[in-house]
C-alpha cells in the first residue's frame, strides 16, 4: 500500500470510529482519577485492552523497586499500593520495526470548588466541538488517540510488525514514579509517544520541578497577649516572599537560557497550599506550606535544593526565628530536558503531521514538567511528546477540541504504520 493510500485508509478508518471515539473519551473522563482514586478506571482500560487482545499487565507501585533509581522521586503521605499501573502488550512474532511505547497518565489534578463549574467535573459535556471535564484535555484525549490509532489500523486488517506496548500510568501530576516503574519492571522499545495535549506541536525542552514542605513554628500565646507572641501563620507571608524573590534570580539567569531565554519568566513557583494553627483564640504555633519550584535544564537538583534551604534560612535568620524551618521534599524531584533533534523517531513523525495537517512538525519549549524525561533521560528511549489541541488544564474550564482528536488520531496511526512497520492480521 502506497503511503498516499495508507494515509487515505486510516483517515477513512478513524472517521469511522467517530462517534465510538468520542463515547469512549466521554466514559474515561467520567472516572474521578485523582491521586489514590485511580484504580477503577485503571480496572476498565485494563478489560478494554484484554478485549482488544492485549496481554494486560496491572500493577502497583509498591510492587516495582523504584526507590534510588534514577529519576525517582520523593515518596511521601502516599500509599502507592493504590498507585495502580497498566500496561498491554503486543508482541510481533518475528519483529520487522521498530517497536513502541504509547503512553499516557490518567491521574488528574483535584476538580477544586465545585461552585467553579459549569457543570459536574466528571460529568463530561460536549459543546461546540469541545469536551468539558477534569481530565478530558490533560491528558485522557490523548490515551484516546493512541488508543483509537491503534483499533483503526485494526479495522484495516493490520497489525504493528514490531512488539507495541500501550501504557497507562498514575502520578504523573506529582512525582512521575508511575511511567518509572513501567521501565524497572521492564518495558523497554526502540522509540516512546506521549500524547500529551501539546496543539499538534512537538516537545522541545521543559522544566523540572521540585516539591516541598516548609513547616514554619511560631510562638503561641493567648490571644489576649498576642503582641508576645509570633504568628507562625503570618511569618508564612515572608517566606513565601523570599521565594518568589529566589524565582526572579532564577529568571534573570534564565534570560540567557538556550531553550528559555525567550520566554520571559519561565521559571515559575507557587505555594500551592497552606495549613496552620490549633485555635483561633491563640496565635498560631505552627504553619504549613506546600510549594512547587521550576528547574531549568542544566541546573542540577541538588544545587536547586539547596537554593531552596538557603532561602528559608535566610528567611529565619530575618525574622529572628528560633531555628529555622524543617524542609521536606514531597513528590517531584524533576530535571528539567531538552528533547535534541534529528532522531529518527521525530522524523517519521514530522512527515505523519505533515501528510494529516498539510503544515511542518513545529517545537517548542514548556514551562512545566512531564513523564517523558524518564523515558529519553533516564533510560536512552528517544522519546516524542505531541498531541492534540485543548486548553483550561487544571482549571475549572479545562476542554478538548473534537476535531483535533480526530486528526491527531489519524497522524499517530501513521507513525506507528512507519516507525512500527504494519502486516496482515495473524490468524
Amino acid at each position: 500500500m502506497t503511503t498516499h493510500a495508507l494515509k487515505d485508509a486510516i483517515a477513512a478508518a478513524v472517521d469511522a470510529n467517530w462517534q465510538k471515539q468520542i463515547d469512549w473519551l466521554a466514559s474515561l473522563v467520567s472516572f474521578p482519577s485523582t491521586r489514590g482514586n485511580e484504580g477503577p478506571c485503571q480496572d476498565w482500560l485494563a478489560a478494554e485492552f484484554a478485549a482488544r487482545g492485549g496481554d494486560v499487565d496491572k500493577f502497583t507501585i509498591s510492587e516495582v523497586p523504584i526507590e534510588g533509581k534514577p529519576g525517582a522521586s520523593a515518596i511521601v503521605d502516599v500509599d502507592y499500593t493504590k498507585a495502580v499501573q497498566v500496561v498491554a502488550s503486543w508482541r510481533a512474532g518475528e519483529p520487522k520495526g521498530r517497536s513502541l511505547i504509547l503512553q499516557g497518565h490518567i491521574d488528574v489534578v483535584p476538580a477544586g470548588p465545585e461552585e467553579q463549574w459549569s457543570h459536574p467535573p466528571f460529568v463530561p459535556k460536549i459543546e461546540d466541538g469541545f469536551m468539558y471535564g477534569r481530565g478530558a484535555n490533560d491528558m485522557k484525549v490523548g490515551v484516546a488517540t493512541m488508543v483509537f490509532a491503534l483499533d483503526a489500523l485494526r479495522d484495516m486488517g493490520l497489525e504493528p510488525a514490531a512488539d507495541l506496548f500501550v501504557e497507562t500510568v498514575c502520578e504523573e501530576e506529582c512525582t512521575g514514579n508511575g511511567a518509572l516503574a513501567t521501565l524497572e519492571r521492564g518495558y523497554r522499545a526502540d522509540a516512546c509517544l506521549i500524547p500529551e495535549s501539546m496543539d499538534n506541536r512537538l516537545l522541545r525542552a521543559e522544566l523540572g520541578s521540585v516539591w516541598f514542605r516548609v513547616r514554619i513554628l511560631g510562638k503561641p500565646v493567648h490571644v489576649l497577649q498576642a503582641q508576645a507572641g509570633a504568628s507562625a501563620i503570618l511569618a508564612a507571608y515572608d517566606y513565601i516572599g523570599d521565594l518568589m524573590q529566589l524565582t526572579a534570580r532564577i529568571n534573570e539567569r534564565a534570560k540567557t537560557h538556550p531553550w528559555f531565554g525567550h520566554i520571559e519568566n519561565p521559571v515559575k513557583f507557587s505555594c500551592g497550599k497552606i495549613r496552620g494553627g490549633d485555635w483561633l483564640g491563640s496565635v498560631p504555633a505552627w504553619c504549613e506550606i506546600e510549594c512547587r519550584l521550576s528547574v531549568l535544564p542544566g541546573d542540577p537538583l541538588p544545587d536547586v535544593r539547596q537554593w531552596v534551604l538557603d532561602t528559608v534560612a535566610a528567611t529565619a535568620e530575618r525574622l529572628g526565628a528560633d531555628k529555622s524551618p524543617a524542609v521536606t521534599w514531597i513528590g517531584f524531584q524533576a530535571e528539567g530536558h531538552v528533547f535534541h533533534p534529528g532522531t529518527d523517531a521525530e522524523a517519521v513523525l514530522a512527515r505523519a503531521h505533515e501528510a494529516v495537517f498539510g503544515t511542518a512538525l513545529e517545537s517548542f519549549s514548556m514551562t512545566a514538567t512531564s513523564d517523558t524525561r524518564q523515558y529519553d533521560l533516564y533510560y536512552g528511549i528517544p522519546t516524542l511528546c505531541y498531541g492534540p489541541c485543548g486548553s483550561g488544564s487544571h482549571s475549572a474550564s479545562e476542554r478538548t477540541d473534537l476535531a483535533s482528536m480526530r486528526e491527531t488520531t489519524k497522524a499517530i496511526a501513521l507513525f506507528i504504520a512507519e516507525w512500527c512497520g504494519v502486516r496482515p492480521i495473524s490468524a
